[in-house]
């Protein structure tokens, strides 16, 4: 039995397809993670949701880009134009296939391995504890909640507040974990959270970093794979101890996945599919 960890799918089933044969993928014995973001973007979330949910053995963690395909589908006027769902959203499954979506995790993390898998990052205060602690808290939150008004207003697409406390509030402290773990790229050296940049990395402002670069981080410790980054692929990563896995499919990149037994790297190209 194998393990392999796939990037950012984003809707693209054709090289999703293409991706495993290329390490002859067995359904009956290899386990495959997904870093997230398995919809929109791309051309055939659908398909990529009911092939996912099929599965035997799987672990999957949710992505931005997934948590909006949830909360539109509960607030339709919140579809954009560069929003790909549309094929999820007029399926005769649509309501199972969102059911079950929420049901997934923020986090994974693998005691054998020792590996985490997050879709976009932790913040410098967690610890491994304190972030499966974050992450239940917030799973239990998303499986029973309205996407109503109410929850648009306290939770979602809020970037406050930037830096983790015992003292936040329980919404204060929902919205933080949910932006670590769906949205994170860059800190600030104090541990404060800026999600405003999503330029390439080595043009953001002098005092950004990383979330993985921060020198005092309490999970410095941990294996972290994870996706949300596509503008990393270009670029040397210089911790042993994190792998960035999301290399640009929708972009005109690769789809790429991870075998965590050999430590080798498999990839497929994949066509623009995405609008800028």
């Amino acid at each position: 039995m194998s393990t392999y960890v796939i990037g950012d799918i984003q809707g693209c089933y054709d090289e999703l397809k293409n991706l495993l044969k290329l390490f002859n993928f067995n359904p009956q014995k290899d386990c495959l993670w997904f870093c997230g973001d398995l919809v929109n973007r791309g051309p055939k979330s659908l398909d990529v949701l009911r092939f996912v949910q099929d599965l035997k053995n799987k672990k999957i963690v949710l992505g931005n880009h997934d948590f909006h395909l949830l909360v539109v589908s509960e607030n339709p006027h919140l579809l954009s134009n560069e929003d790909t769902f549309t094929d999820v959203l007029g399926a005769s499954d649509q309501k199972a296939l969102c059911v079950w979506l929420k049901q997934q995790a923020l986090l994974h993390y693998d005691a054998e391995s020792d590996y985490v898998l997050v879709h976009a990052g932790l913040a410098p205060q967690w610890d491994l504890a304190q972030a499966q602690a974050c992450a239940a808290e917030l799973e239990t939150f998303l499986k029973t909640t309205a996407y109503d008004e109410a929850f648009l207003k306290n939770i979602y697409d809020n970037n406050e507040p930037r830096c983790w406390s015992g003292q936040l509030t329980d919404v204060e402290r929902l919205r933080f974990s949910l932006n670590c773990f769906t949205r994170l790229r860059f800190c600030d050296e104090e541990g404060n959270v800026h999600l405003e940049y999503k330029g390439p990395l080595g043009s953001q402002p002098e005092n950004l970093l990383p979330w993985y670069e921060i020198s005092w981080r309490k999970n410095k410790n941990l294996k972290i794979l994870f996706g949300h980054w596509s503008a990393l692929q270009k670029t040397k990563v210089r911790s042993q101890s994190v792998f960035p896995l999301d290399t640009g499919c929708v972009w005109g990149g690769q789809l790429t996945a991870l075998c965590l037994e050999t430590r080798k790297y498999y990839q497929e190209s994949c066509p623009v599919y995405a609008k800028y």
